[in-house]
């Protein structure tokens, strides 16, 4: 299992820190979770193209989580070899919804898909690139999710979970990645110190927690309910015992200099493995828990 950080900011603008996303590969399937503004950008960085993607998680509909899945989607269909299959995409409702907004009949690529498919020019290219017949358009396999499924693929399973951020207004989701080699829980944008995640995370090898800012800075209750802070995220992986903690979903204020270590030595109080402050790019190991080890 090859773990890597596309974009570790927020919607702050960053020139340092792309919008959310995560690639996971596992054997012959590239896993995406979440796909931010600058988040593609990232995947070509890291040495995938979106032809590679095989299967897409979305955790909620927040622009700094969903803003390059138009690209992603269409960037795949347009570059892709004819009869290559087609993106299995995975979110909470509205999904569907959503991405017929994007490339439905009246979507907002509606004129561009047409163009595409249409046009002399792009038939030329897509029969040059193997493609026989009438051009067909980007038809994703999309599934819309709730608490508690499952999503197999070979050599992995997916469990989804819990996630308290902004509901009733924007469902939310978590995903739990157990294989062989080991098992990743990805909380999303995760907030305070939440029962249901501490349960849905027991004992995982590793847990990448949504980290805003710094516990003790908010500026209510709800707002620190809602969105991952420091301390909190140590609790949480103390009280679930997961081996390694990953912090990701950085505002701008929280990299500077001296800032991160003084954070990571506050969660050291609360939680003794391993803590990792998330860069753009980061490749993650992942190593099985000790069973034996209480921490």
């Amino acid at each position: 299992m090859k773990i890597t950080l596309l974009g570790t900011g927020t919607p702050a603008p960053s020139l340092t820190r792309q919008s959310s996303g995560l690639a996971v590969e596992i054997g012959n399937d590239l896993l995406v979770f979440d796909h931010g503004p600058g988040a593609h950008h990232r995947l070509l960085e890291a040495g995938y193209k979106a032809a590679d993607v095989s299967h897409f998680f979305m955790t909620h509909y927040h622009y700094d989580h969903l803003m390059d899945y138009p690209r992603l989607l269409l960037t795949r269909w347009d570059h892709a070899a004819p009869g290559h299959p087609e993106l299995k995409v995975f979110g909470p409702s509205p999904l569907i919804e959503i991405t017929e907004r994007i490339i439905g009949k009246n979507g907002l690529f509606a004129l561009d898909l047409a163009a595409r498919i249409n046009s002399p020019a792009s038939q030329a290219v897509y029969r040059a690139r193997g493609g026989k017949g009438d051009r067909p358009g980007p038809k994703p396999e999309l599934r819309e999710l709730g608490e508690g499924e499952i999503i197999e693929g070979k050599g992995w399973r997916i469990r989804t979970g819990p996630a308290r951020h902004v509901q009733p207004y924007l469902n939310s989701i978590s995903y739990r990645i157990e294989t062989e080699a080991g098992t990743l829980v990805y909380a999303g944008d995760n907030g305070g110190v939440y029962e249901p995640m501490i349960a849905f995370a027991k004992d995982a090898d590793m847990l990448i927690a949504m980290n805003h800012f710094l516990s003790g800075t908010e500026q209510s209750d709800d707002y620190r309910r809602m969105s991952g802070s420091h301390i909190d995220n140590a609790v949480t992986a103390a009280r679930a015992n997961v081996g390694t903690l990953v912090l990701t979903h950085f505002l701008p204020s929280l990299c500077e200099p001296g800032l991160q270590e003084k954070m990571v030595c506050e969660m050291s109080a609360h939680f003794s493995g391993p803590i990792i402050t998330g860069e753009d790019l980061m490749r993650l190991p992942i190593r099985p828990k000790d069973p034996a080890s209480p921490d």
